[in-house]
């Protein structure tokens, strides 16, 4: 048994277009809704896909100050509403949380809708002079800040960017930080806003996302046979960590207990996973370590598994090499046919829904996968929620450039 100390999750905050908190979007994900839907804006309709999942309903005003937030960019908006929904859940007032309080709040794309609505400003001969507000809000660190700001946390304050591996990089991260004794106490997630008409094009051009613009709800299916790519989404995921004796003398509401953390790099290919995992496998293998757990313990994996060919494909190998026997048994299921692919806040997201698997015994279940590829083999939980009673979780979070973060959750 580690003498570290250990680590409790006392605050969950999330904004996505399945839900405005943990509990809603928690309910949408278990029902099997998808939030994915066409683009009605007409700047998307010459993309080959056009479909996504934006937030529709933002009840920003209970967290933020709408003259404040809107010299914000729309991923910092969706940040700072998470990690202040997350401290309050944890029965924390704002204020003064010092020096013993630390934030990683990171983004893989940063404020990218700022930096284009200044250039645009310029190429149309509007002058010189972009807003003041220009590049405070596009730096990838602002959400972070924000927080900072808000809390009064006088600890560390870091942005990770590690793409799609941001979030989970910035809770094991957290995690670490209060397993050393650096603090008692961390804000940390991910935060992404990146349905604009450069990322489509960038994306699109890749062939990388689905074009099955007609089938909303079937589009982006993660490791189903014929898939063709992910689909993407916008919106926040973040977590309050508290060293556990700290959390039990305050009474804080301890939701879980994060227990083991790793993170590794493929060092392969700029997009494309190691096509073995073995990159993907070791970060799984090191963080069940790290737990104290032997590989057949893994009660379900909430896995990357973003609908991409390759990359399924990938993880699924990663997974069989990690599992060994007890593979055929541990159910995995992915969240993104129903969530879309947040990039940066993809993890934070998906942190959310394995403590929620913790608490509840649900699964959640993998939309779309109606047919399975042979190469994907692996119990993926389709289409319909499954209730068991999972006591150890893994959730996996993969990025471009080879970056590999996972997470290793305990239900208390």
């Amino acid at each position: 048994m580690s003498s570290k100390p250990r680590v409790a999750v006392t605050g969950m905050g999330v904004i996505h277009g399945l839900g405005v908190d943990p509990a809603s979007f928690w309910e949408a994900l278990v029902a099997g809704r998808s939030g994915l839907a066409l683009l009605d804006d007409p700047a998307f309709a010459w993309f080959p896909t056009r479909l996504a999942s934006r937030v529709t309903e933002f009840p920003a005003d209970l967290y933020l100050d709408a003259k404040e937030a809107r010299t914000w960019d729309r991923y910092a908006q969706f940040g700072v509403y998470a990690a202040l929904q997350a401290w309050a859940s944890a029965g924390l007032a704002v204020g003064h949380a010092g020096p013993r309080t630390g934030v990683w709040l990171g983004s893989g794309i940063g404020g990218t809708e700022t930096l284009l609505r200044a250039h645009d400003s310029l190429s149309k001969g509007e002058g010189w002079r972009s807003s003041p507000y220009t590049i405070p809000m596009m730096i990838a660190n602002m959400a972070a800040a924000l927080v900072s700001m808000k809390l009064g946390a006088t600890g560390p304050c870091i942005a990770p960017v590690s793409a799609c591996a941001t979030a989970n990089n910035a809770i094991g991260e957290a995690f670490l930080a209060i397993r050393e004794g650096r603090i008692d106490r961390a804000v940390a997630g991910g935060a992404e806003a990146p349905l604009l008409p450069v990322s489509f094009s960038g994306f699109n051009s890749m062939r990388a996302m689905s074009t099955r613009n007609d089938t909303p709800d079937h589009a982006c299916t993660p490791f189903a046979a014929g898939r063709d790519g992910f689909l993407m989404g916008e919106g926040a995921g973040v977590l309050v960590l508290e060293e556990w004796e700290s959390a039990v003398s305050r009474g804080a509401p301890i939701v879980a207990e994060l227990v083991g953390y790793s993170t590794t790099a493929d060092a392969t290919h700029i997009t494309s996973p190691d096509p073995e995992g073995r990159g993907a496998g070791r970060a799984m293998a090191e963080a069940a370590a790290m737990a104290g757990w032997s590989n057949g313990q893994v009660d379900y994996i909430n896995a990357h598994g973003t609908g991409t060919p390759v990359g399924d494909a990938a993880e699924t190998m990663a997974i069989r090499w990690f599992l060994g026997e007890a593979a055929d048994r541990t159910p995995v299921s992915s969240t993104k046919g129903a969530t879309g692919h947040l990039f940066g806040a993809a993890g934070g997201i998906e942190a959310v829904a394995s403590i929620q698997a913790l608490q509840t015994g649900w699964l959640p279940p993998t939309l779309g996968l109606t047919e399975a590829d042979p190469e994907c083999d692996l119990d993926y939980v389709p289409l319909v929620a499954r209730k068991t009673d999972p006591a150890r979780v893994l959730s996996n979070g993969f990025g471009f450039g080879g970056h590999n973060a996972v997470l290793a959750f305990a239900k208390v």
